[in-house]
């Protein structure tokens, strides 16, 4: 993947959006769509992507900026009431994530699965299973409680529609001599405190609740008994049992001596007493092998008729046209959250995967998940599982597999016990057209290349249902490249071109832009350290031109020098490289070339401890309950803990950086046995507060312990204080040299770029005007001295002074953002302005890399769309410096001495030229 400023942590925008931008007023910038959901919202929508799934399936995917977050959505669009679309119960052998289980869904002949989301909540912390209800195929899966009406789900009708409902169940067991007894659960997580409960062959957990005595009942007698000591606990060859064989889930192996009951067979029933009830213990006690015994479930909607297929939720979100309110519930937090909506007529549904707990996406709560819901049109809404279950799957047109939407917040996808599956018709097979893709490129991302470099092209065929159609087309290419039999697009000449992939009438095509002359590579990891032999790493190799637009460089195109006995680096197949470690410690560098254009990538493997502070200077650290005390050695920190779970923090005098490379920070802790916890406080590379906590101090004296950073934690991170947490009782912890565990890679090479728009002094006062920052020039328009400046219009050039003062998720991100948009519009349609100039101060713990690449990315598009010009000027930076990215001109002015800057707003070559003198 490329890493150009404006592509960092964004989806890309699509060119219609652009457009939209550009040209319209602030209160109309986002498409149609994203107008609709963002009536009675204070948030923007930021980019948009979108792509048919399945005929009567569309994803839609966006950005939007909130006063306090960002938010990556993920929105499935699917018409119930035509094209064959269905929506199934996914899941049903205990927890699995949604891929694995949508790789095994059996769509039924003729049909395919396209599109897949997690389901209901899920006793995570004891059986595993789901904690509503579930039917599947017109039959009752798993049921939540008795009685009608007992719990909230989906559920979808036998012509498709679907709506909210309420599922309880209704069942009986009759015992010989016709006695008649409720039935109170069915393969339920959570049975009821009384009376009897019903487990077969589709229970969906990993081990059965606490129960009484049980029978297995197989058609209509009773086969055997289970003591009450033997009627729970982990299922013989269930996922989680010893006996469990992970590659072959779908086939568990009968261990030799199993841990708990075996899952009941096809055909056979456990039934089982509440473990707490008494007389339906001796109901079942009283059974013999042989004695007649029916057991009768079955679902009981709260109103209509009983679903085909239903997956439960919790919160309604909406109800009947009206939001719900779940201010001071417990889970109205801000978190990943998974929605279904249905229009009206339940032909409609809305699927929602909303990220969160995550810097680029801070979630949503129930209250503003409804509001959302209801604004992009649902009549009625339910709340699924989210927090780290929120997984979104959606097929690729051609595809044999499910490609991951979101990003769920474990950084992993989690196994859960169940979820919805989308089918549709899967097609003729023959082809109709091609995907064509480059290669470890991400959806919407433009293909670019340099002149005399490759660019690898596959091309996906897709019949008329977009379901696979296998078949390798002929390619050709028209404009500035040519593609070879093999798909590689080699770049003869800067401009345009279009890749194509033809096989009798099926089509596909791809517009290729052939960039400038590489000048300067860069890698996406400047350096890579490795902890052990054997690790990987990947990296990429950016290329630039002289306007600053950015491409990937694949490997073919790069000569590689590197020390082959102690490290392999190989083509990953995706456009970049894998670095592996083949000695256990090592130190090194990679040597990269393309043409005359050179990196050098510091490489190392091993752990090795690099200091981050010794505490010498303990006496002017400051916090409640610090205070200075001997170390280890030397002078060190205590921390005071009065009472049970009080605490106590210190500040370092100013804030301390982390190794860039450090995998977990060591420090020394001199313990009294007490249980307090000691903890690091970081700041990531947004200002974003980070904790990493120890292990409880059960200790007396010095030990050193280790905290492992998380890999969610965005470098460079400074350590801003030491706390801990009192056990149990009052107590004290002594703190000393805190340092971090890291790969000895050493420094990596800062390559030094003039940009030719800094200029001597006659080349800045050849400009038809000029003006200074920071200090007056005799010759100069007028001085900027701060970005407190209102916007204003000189000579061809609108200057738009932002406030940086408000960090991007205190409501400065979106204020700022708004600022933006209507100064791109007025430039684009005023035909005496031919450059837009962005100023702002100096604030990197307060704009945020998203706001800053937001903004990069709109004046690069404003630029390319316009022909008109874009630069942003850096006030009180710590340094001077000029630089370009995608033809925008950046420039950074620091606090000290005087910067000059020529204007020429319509010039043919660059229209700024820039002096600075300390």
């Amino acid at each position: 993947m490329t890493d150009p400023a404006w592509v960092l942590s964004l989806r890309p925008l699509l060119p219609v959006l652009l457009a939209v931008v550009l040209a319209a007023p602030a209160s109309a910038l986002a498409p149609a769509p994203a107008r609709a959901a963002a009536a009675g919202s204070d948030g923007i929508e930021t980019a948009r992507t979108g792509r048919q799934i399945a005929p009567g399936i569309r994803l839609e995917s966006y950005d939007r900026l909130e006063a306090d977050r960002w938010l990556r959505i993920d929105e499935l669009l699917v018409d119930l009431g035509g094209g064959g679309v269905r929506a199934e119960y996914l899941g049903g052998r205990g927890p699995a994530t949604v891929a694995e289980s949508a790789a095994r869904h059996a769509p039924g002949p003729g049909r395919r699965v396209v599109a897949a989301v997690n389901g209901d909540f899920f006793d995570i912390r004891g059986t595993g299973a789901p904690l509503g209800p579930g039917l599947g195929g017109g039959r009752l899966l798993h049921s939540a409680g008795p009685g009608p009406g007992a719990a909230p789900a989906v559920g979808f009708g036998a012509d498709g529609t679907g709506r909210v409902l309420r599922i309880g169940l209704g069942g009986s067991v009759t015992l010989p001599g016709g006695a008649l007894l409720p039935l109170t659960g069915y393969n339920a997580a959570r049975p009821a405190a009384e009376g009897l409960s019903a487990y077969t062959a589709d229970w969906a957990g990993t081990r059965l609740p606490a129960l009484g005595g049980a029978v297995a009942v197989r058609d209509g007698r009773v086969t055997a008994t289970v003591p009450a000591a033997s009627a729970a606990g982990p299922l013989a060859g269930a996922p989680g049992s010893r006996a469990h064989r992970p590659e072959r889930p779908d086939r568990p192996e009968r261990p030799d001596r199993p841990e708990g009951p075996e899952r009941p067979e096809p055909g056979t029933t456990l039934l089982a007493a509440a473990a707490g009830d008494k007389a339906a213990t001796a109901e079942l006690a009283a059974l013999r092998p042989g004695d007649p015994v029916a057991v009768a479930a079955r679902a009981v909607p709260g109103g209509g008729p009983a679903p085909v297929a239903a997956v439960g939720g919790r919160e309604a979100l909406v109800v009947a046209g009206v939001p719900q309110d779940h201010d001071g519930e417990p889970n109205n937090t801000a978190a990943p959250r998974t929605a279904v909506g249905f229009s009206r007529d339940g032909r409609r549904m809305r699927i929602l995967a909303v990220d969160g707990r995550q810097r680029d996406s801070g979630g949503l709560t129930l209250t503003a998940l409804g509001a959302l819901m209801h604004r992009l049109g649902s009549y009625e809404a339910l709340n699924l599982d989210g927090g780290g279950s929120t997984t979104l799957l959606a097929g690729l047109s051609g595809a044999t597999a499910l490609a991951l939407e979101n990003s769920p917040s474990d950084g992993a996808l989690r196994p859960v016990a169940n979820g919805l599956v989308l089918t549709a018709p899967a097609g003729s097979g023959r082809t109709a057209g091609y995907r064509i893709e480059s290669v470890g490129a991400t959806a919407g991302e433009p293909t670019r290349v340099f002149p005399g470099l490759t660019r690898t092209l596959t091309a996906t065929g897709y019949d008329a249902l977009l379901g696979p159609a296998p078949g390798a087309p002929e390619w050709f290419a028209e404009g500035a490249g040519t593609v070879d039999a093999d798909g590689v697009f080699h770049a003869v000449r800067p401009g345009s071109a279009t890749a194509h992939a033809r096989r009798a009438t099926a089509h596909g095509a791809l517009p290729v832009t052939v960039l400038g002359p590489l000048i300067r590579i860069r890698p996406t990891q400047p350096r890579i350290g490795l902890a052990e032999q054997g690790e990987k790493a990947g990296f990429r190799l950016t290329g630039y031109d002289a306007q600053g637009r950015a491409a990937v460089v694949e490997p073919r195109d790069v000569a590689l020098e590197f020390d082959r006995s102690r490290w392999d680096v190989a083509d990953d197949g995706r456009g970049g490289f894998t670095v592996t470690a083949l000695v256990p410690r090592a130190t090194g560098h990679l040597r990269a070339a393309v043409g005359a254009a050179r990196v050098e990538i510091p490489l190392g493997v091993g752990l090795v401890t690099l200091p981050v502070t010794d505490l010498a200077d303990a006496g002017e650290w400051s916090g409640p309950g610090a205070f200075v005390a001997e170390g280890h050695p030397g002078a060190g920190l205590a921390l005071e803990l009065p009472a049970a779970r009080a605490r106590g923090s210190t500040a370092p005098p100013r804030p301390l950086p982390v190794p860039e490379l450090a995998r977990s920070l060591t420090l020394w802790v001199g313990g009294d046995g007490s249980g307090a916890r000691p903890a690091v406080g970081l700041a990531d590379a947004d200002g974003a507060a980070v904790e990493v906590a120890g292990p409880a101090v059960d200790w007396s004296g010095w030990r050193e312990v280790t905290l492992a950073l998380p890999a969610t934690a965005r470098p460079p991170l400074t350590v801003t204080r030491l706390s801990a947490v009192g056990g149990t009782g009052p107590g004290r912890l002594a703190l000393d040299t805190l340092g971090a565990l890291a790969p000895p890679t050493g420094p990596a090479a800062v390559p030094v770029v003039r940009d030719p728009i800094v200029a001597g002094e006659a080349g800045v006062r050849a400009r038809p005007w000029r003006f200074a920052v920071g200090e007056g020039d005799p010759g100069a328009d007028f001085v900027l001295t701060g970005a407190d400046r209102p916007a204003f219009e000189h000579r061809g050039v609108r200057f738009l002074t932002l406030d940086t003062a408000v960090p991007t998720l205190a409501g400065g991100g979106l204020s700022r953002m708004r600022a933006l948009r209507e100064a791109l519009a007025a430039a684009a349609r005023e035909p005496a302005t031919g450059a837009l100039a962005v100023v702002r101060t100096y604030a990197p713990g307060t704009v945020d890399a998203k706001e800053s690449a937001l903004t990069d990315r709109l004046l690069a598009e404003f630029r390319r769309t316009t022909g008109k010009r874009a630069a942003v000027l850096t006030l009180a930076a710590p340094e001077f410096a000029a630089t370009r990215s995608e033809g925008v001109l950046s420039v950074a002015a620091p606090r000290t001495g005087r910067t000059l800057v020529g204007v020429d707003a319509f010039a043919h070559g660059d229209w700024l030229a820039v002096r600075h003198v300390s």
